[in-house]
């Protein structure tokens, strides 16, 4: 009987060592988007908005029907094609937050608390921010617990709610001009600076 419960002590303490933390799933989420090259996915967000994304670092293009975004990691080009224009700017994080939902992997690691779930074939993280200055109150993350791509993502800005969902992910090789504004490309495009 001690050997029994000696052994059932030994496996219990294998399962929780082997058991990951809603960190340790982040972290090698984070892991998995940080290819060196970048990576691309398709994304929906509910209500209607539907595109693709290519990440790289803290970098991203962002295109939809409506538009293109590229941000370098410093600066933001808006090109909205129904007037031709295009904004420049250096965004805010809760801004940076609206367009790149890919942007939660910096934002795990400070002021959130972290909690994880098995939920089948995926993790689901909840994080709820600690501090009141973060923009992003609470956001729920659904990754893939083979590749560690995110595949469902509801964030909360005030009472509001915007949840995206993430298809078609994987990993490219993309240059880091492909996150700055083909400004020949659009040669006819209105340049409006909100620096």
């Amino acid at each position: 009987m001690k050997k029994i419960l000696q052994t059932l002590a030994l496996l219990l303490l294998a399962v929780a060592a082997s058991a990951q933390t809603a960190r340790q799933v982040l972290d090698n989420t984070a892991a998995a988007l940080s290819n060196k090259g970048g990576i691309t996915a398709s994304f929906s967000i509910k209500g209607g908005v539907s595109g693709t994304i290519s990440v790289k670092g803290r970098k991203f293009q962002a295109s939809t029907p409506q538009g293109i975004v590229w941000f370098d990691g410093k600066t933001q080009w808006t090109y909205v094609e129904q007037n031709g224009e295009v904004n420049v700017s250096n965004p805010t994080a809760a801004e940076l937050q609206a367009i790149n939902p890919y942007n939660f992997i910096h934002l795990y690691r400070n002021g959130y608390k972290a909690e994880l779930k098995d939920v089948g074939s995926l993790y689901q993280i909840h994080l709820v921010a600690t501090g009141k200055g973060q923009s992003i109150g609470e956001m729920f993350i659904r990754v893939d617990k083979n590749t560690y791509a995110p595949t469902i993502l509801s964030m909360r800005e005030g009472k509001n709610w915007t949840t995206i969902t993430v298809g078609s992910f994987k990993k490219a090789n993309l240059a880091d001009s492909y996150f700055t504004f083909p400004s020949k490309d659009y040669p006819q495009a209105e340049i409006i600076d909100l620096r």
